[in-house]
């Protein structure tokens, strides 16, 4: 669904996007993965086909994103991390004119229902909480059912349960067969709803492969167990795949003399630490 070959691009003279290449299969999520100023939302902008002064091939529906006519923008669907909506409308009036700019529209209550904001639909926007713009941002990029999807920060700013409600409706999308692509410094967004993830710092794609792969090839799962020696609590850890190597967890496990044992793994931002030497936040 997309394919981008040799990127380059510039705000100046310095190069903010260098040699990136990448491809994008249909109906998959992929996700950009980095902190502020990584080149995520400069990368989503070119791929929408907002900047459009690049060196190198982005094509989006085997079509060239600096060419892009009416019909490419028919296909996408956009939803930055800034609302852009008319605050003085109301949200189905906002929804309805939206709308007409397609030919074609999906069911307006339905929409508003998904994200809870039915009752509130015939309020102004100016009126709205930040999260309730973010939700009807949200379903904004839907109305016209696009096949690409472009979400910048989908869950920024919202509580757990309006988050949990967005990342349910990005893999409902999912479902029906749309690509997504999505931008976040998020790590657990990025694991849960991503197929497969690109690492970028400073305009480049450092790791690219699903999140389970990156954790695994690059982190070791352990357990840590504690334990009494002189009524003090002593902690220790040991690699879970060389526990059997581990002579003092065997003669604790025998002796029934542990505390407390618990396994984990890398996380995705412990990764990108290891890959990158930069944290996500």
């Amino acid at each position: 669904m997309i394919k981008v070959e040799k990127l380059h691009f510039s705000y100046t003279n310095i190069p903010f996007i260098e040699n990136m290449s990448f491809d994008v299969n249909n109906g998959e999520i992929f996700g950009f993965l980095g902190p502020s100023g990584a080149g995520k939302s400069t990368l989503q902008k070119i791929l929408t086909g907002v900047l459009t002064k690049y060196d190198g091939s982005v094509e989006v529906d085997e079509k060239e994103v600096r060419h892009a006519g009416p019909a490419f923008y028919e296909r996408i669907g956009v939803d930055f991390e800034f609302p852009s909506l008319y605050e003085k409308l109301s949200a189905r009036q906002n929804l309805r004119f939206f709308a007409s700019l397609y030919p074609q529209s999906r069911d307006i209550d339905r929409l508003l229902e998904s994200v809870g904001l039915l009752l509130e639909s015939d309020k102004k926007v100016m009126y709205y909480s930040k999260g309730m713009k973010s939700r009807l941002n949200f379903i904004k990029a839907l109305i016209h059912d696009p096949q690409v999807l472009f979400l910048d920060e989908p869950t920024s700013g919202l509580d757990p349960t309006n988050a949990r409600i967005m990342k349910d409706l990005i893999l409902a999308e999912k479902a029906k067969g749309k690509t997504i692509i999505l931008t976040t410094h998020n790590m657990h967004d990025a694991a849960e709803l991503c197929d497969r993830v690109a690492f970028i710092v400073d305009g480049r794609i450092n790791a690219l492969d699903t999140p389970r792969k990156l954790v695994m090839s690059k982190g070791a799962s352990k357990i840590t167990y504690t334990y009494l020696v002189d009524d003090k609590e002593v902690t220790k850890e040991a690699l879970l795949k060389e526990t059997e190597k581990d002579a003092l967890l065997h003669k604790l496990i025998s002796e029934n003399a542990i505390l407390s044992i618990h396994s984990s793994e890398p996380n995705l931002n412990d990764i990108f630490l290891e890959v990158t030497g930069r944290t996500l936040i």
